[in-house]
């Protein structure tokens, strides 16, 4: 039975990634910045996986010392963490860079890159102390590829920032028994896809076919995720749903395959 904590497991694919491990019979600390919204999502996940399976803690990870207090928390309630999950994050609206308010680039940039870093610190700290574990980062547009997405410059630096990251704690953790990988989760129809677009539907149409090519539901990728995580011993694995071949076979079929995710 493996422990494992998910930051910003209240919605979206967080959510969906704890469902996942606890229907895989794992024990699961759920957090999230607000500790009503994280009460909440204990008590109905402990209502069908049964509540010694279930811990929460509310953490917002651009503070330290909050993140820290999940490991403990997590410790506390399971007495090691096998798996650690940085999965918050937040997204911005299409806008041009230049018409950004300086405050939401702060927040963005402190959420996205430096909360994984907290994260990645806190959780690799406990787990070279214990001598085991296992530390995955949810990347995203931007992290790898290089692709460029006009409008989306803010949040895909983030993204390039931690896909550094993953590779270079990937060297600095060599032999030291503990595994670093990357979650690649695609187009998933979560609040964070949706709002890039919000209040704006000067290109909907067109961005709702990209999407009902590409995007697949939560309940759809979050389980394919958990079972490669479960299942991977390799350091520096990226665990990555929307691959190029399947990209490129969604295009071609998309004539003959009707999707209809996003109406």
């Amino acid at each position: 039975m493996k422990n494992i904590v998910i930051t910003g497991s209240t919605r979206g694919i967080g959510l969906g990634l704890a469902e996942a491990f606890l229907a895989r019979g794992c024990r699961v600390v759920i957090s999230g910045r607000n500790q009503e919204t994280v009460d909440q999502t204990v008590s109905r996940l402990a209502a069908s996986y049964g509540r010694e399976r279930v811990a929460g803690q509310a953490c917002d990870v651009t503070d330290y010392s909050q993140v820290e207090m999940l490991w403990q928390a997590a410790v506390a309630a399971y007495a090691s963490v096998d798996i650690w999950i940085n999965n918050a994050g937040i997204g911005q609206l299409l806008t041009p860079f230049w018409e950004l308010e300086p405050a939401l680039m702060k927040t963005v940039v402190e959420t996205n890159l430096l909360g994984t870093m907290y994260g990645s610190r806190a959780a690799l700290r406990g787990m070279l102390q214990q001598g085991y574990g296992a530390l995955y980062n949810m990347e995203g547009k931007g992290s790898r590829d290089r692709r460029i997405q006009p409008g989306l410059t803010l949040y895909g630096t983030t993204k390039a920032g931690m896909g550094y990251l993953d590779t270079a704690l990937v060297k600095e953790l060599q032999d030291k028994g503990v595994i670093v990988g990357s979650l690649l989760p695609g187009m998933v129809v979560t609040d964070l896809l949706l709002n890039q677009r919000a209040g704006s539907s000067s290109d909907w149409e067109q961005a709702k076919r990209v999407f009902n090519i590409l995007a697949d539901r939560v309940e759809t990728v979050a389980p394919w995720l958990a079972d490669q995580i479960l299942k991977n011993r390799r350091s520096g694995k990226r665990i990555a749903w929307l691959t190029g071949p399947k990209v490129m076979w969604r295009f071609l079929t998309a004539p003959f395959t009707k999707r209809s995710l996003i109406v």
